[in-house]
This record gives structure tokens, sequence and C-alpha cells, in this order.
């Protein structure tokens, strides 16, 4: 049974107290990290006044990421299906040769 962890991260200067698995605590920190990234690249390449602006753009952002991902993975499904379909109708024609 995983341990349960209280943790504080930070996210556009607010502190937020968690309370998660200790296998999870890497992967947040790490995301906590990469929105705060984020967040200063849209703050200093955009005319941003409020906050909330910032962080909607930072989700969309990981959004559309996570969709990307998932839309070139059913490609290179559909390829490798593809390709083992043209694999086993070939030994299919070999084997009953």
């Amino acid at each position: 049974m995983d341990e349960k962890l209280k943790i504080k991260l930070s996210i556009a200067d607010r502190v937020y107290p968690l309370t998660v698995d200790m296998s999870q605590e890497e992967g947040l920190r790490s995301a906590s990290k990469k929105i705060d990234v984020m967040i200063k690249q849209f703050e200093e390449n955009y005319a941003v006044r409020d906050k909330q602006d910032v962080l909607a753009m930072c989700a969309l952002q990981f959004a559309s990421q996570l969709e990307q991902k998932q839309i070139d993975k059913s490609v290179d499904n559909v390829e490798t299906n593809d390709r083992l379909k043209k694999i086993n109708e070939l030994l299919a024609n070999y084997l009953d040769k």
C-alpha cells in the first residue's frame, strides 16, 4: 500500500497543499515546474494582464500536446497494423505453397 505524502506545490505564485501517493510526488513537482516555466514564457512574449488568462493558455497548450500525442500514436498503430496484416498475408501465402 502506498503511503500518503503531504506536499505543497507553488503554481502561479499560489501555494497548493496536496496529499498524494509517494509515487506521484515527482511527477507533480515536475509538472508544477513546467507550468511555472510556461507561465513566464507567456508573460514575457505576450501582453497578458491576468494570471487566469496565462493559466488558461498553459492548460490549452498541455491539452493540445496530449491530444497530438494520442493522434500520432493512433496513426502509428494503424501503420503497424497494416504492416502486420501484410506480413500475415505473405506468411499465409508462403505456407500454402
